[in-house]
C-alpha cells in the first residue's frame, strides 16, 4: 500500500507525540537516580555511625557474647531465606531477568530450601515462571520516603520467621548494583548469621578521636539495638541500588528509544518531502502540459 502525505503526517505527529512521553520518562529516569545516589550517601555516614557504635561493643565482648545476641548462630532447619529486589514496572531491558537469574543459580549451589521474598511484580512473576516461587511480595519503593516502611516490613516478615526457631536461618539479599562499565550487575549479600571475621574487622576499628565512649546500662540491649540498625542499613542499600540501577537501565532504554524514534522521523520526513516534492512535480507537469496544448489550439 502506497502511502500518501496525510498518512505520513499522522505518523510522523504520532512518533513526535511518541518521542515527547519517551524525552520525559528519561527526565523522570535521570532525576530519581539522583535521588536515590543522595540517599546512598547520606546513607553512608549513618552506616559509619552504626559500625563505631558496633566497634565499641566488640571491644569488650568476646565471641561468646557475640553469640548470646542469637545472630550468629544458624540452625539446620533445612530452609533459606532471601530476598530478590526488582522492579514492578517494564521498559527496563533485562533488569528482572538478571537479577532473578543470578539469584536463582546461587540458591542452587546453597544447602537448604529456598524461602523468597519478592520485592516487584515482575520479579516475582520472573522467579515463579522459572519454579521459584516466592512466600511474600513486596511492592517496590517509588521515592526515597517509601524505602524505610518497606525495609521496616522485611524486617518484621524476616524476624516472624525466625522466632520460632533456635539461632537463625540463613539470609540472602540479591539485587542489581550500578556499575562504572555496565548500567548495573547483579550481587548478593550474606546478610545472616552475622560473620565473626566481620565482628573481629569491626573491633579493630580506629575511633575517631582519642576518647572511647562507653556504653550506658544493659551492654546486650545495646548490641542487639545496633545490630538490628545494621540489618536495617544493609537492606536500605540493597533497596536503594536496586532503585538506582532500576532507573539507570530505564534511561539506557529510553535513550535508545530516543535514538530510534530520531531515526525514524528523519526517514519519515525524507519520505514525506519526496512525496510531496513528486505531488508537486506533477502537478507542475501537467499545467505545463495544458499550457502547450493550448498553445497549439491557438495556432
Amino acid at each position: 500500500m502506497s502511502e500518501t502525505t496525510a498518512s505520513l503526517r499522522r505518523k510522523i505527529s504520532s512518533a513526535g507525540d511518541l518521542q515527547s512521553v519517551v524525552r520525559t520518562m528519561k527526565s523522570l529516569a535521570a532525576s530519581s537516580i539522583g535521588q536515590y545516589e543522595k540517599s546512598l550517601s547520606a546513607l553512608a555516614d549513618y552506616n559509619r555511625t552504626v559500625e563505631l557504635g558496633l566497634s565499641v561493643c566488640f571491644r569488650g565482648a568476646s565471641s561468646a557474647a557475640f553469640m548470646v545476641t542469637g545472630e550468629t548462630q544458624q540452625t539446620d532447619t533445612g530452609e533459606l531465606s532471601a530476598v530478590v529486589f526488582g522492579s514492578d514496572q517494564g521498559l527496563v531491558g533485562q533488569f528482572n531477568d538478571v537479577v532473578a537469574d543470578y539469584a536463582m543459580k546461587t540458591l542452587a549451589t546453597l544447602p537448604g530450601r529456598p524461602q523468597v521474598w519478592a520485592v516487584g511484580e515482575r520479579v516475582h512473576a520472573r522467579l515463579t515462571d522459572a519454579g521459584l516461587p516466592s512466600v511474600g511480595l513486596f511492592g517496590v519503593p517509588n521515592s526515597v520516603k517509601a524505602i524505610t516502611p518497606l525495609i521496616d516490613r522485611i524486617l518484621v516478615e524476616s524476624e516472624a520467621g525466625r522466632s520460632s526457631n533456635e539461632g537463625v536461618a540463613p539470609l540472602y539479599l540479591f539485587y542489581n548494583r550500578p556499575g562504572s562499565g555496565p548500567v548495573y550487575a547483579p550481587v548478593s549479600q550474606r546478610l545472616l548469621p552475622l560473620d565473626e571475621n566481620w565482628r573481629l574487622k569491626l573491633a579493630e576499628l580506629p575511633w575517631p578521636t582519642g576518647n572511647l565512649p562507653e556504653i550506658m546500662g544493659d551492654s546486650g540491649t545495646t548490641l542487639r539495638a545496633l545490630i538490628r540498625e545494621y540489618l536495617f542499613v544493609s537492606l536500605f542499600r540493597a533497596c536503594a541500588e536496586s532503585l538506582a540501577s532500576e532507573n539507570a537501565s530505564r534511561l539506557a532504554a529510553m535513550q535508545r528509544a530516543d535514538k530510534n524514534i530520531d531515526e525514524l522521523l528523519e526517514d519519515l520526513n525524507r519520505t514525506f518531502h519526496s512525496l510531496r516534492q513528486s505531488g508537486i512535480d506533477e502537478e507542475l507537469f501537467d499545467v505545463i502540459s495544458g499550457f502547450e496544448s493550448l498553445s497549439v489550439e491557438e495556432q
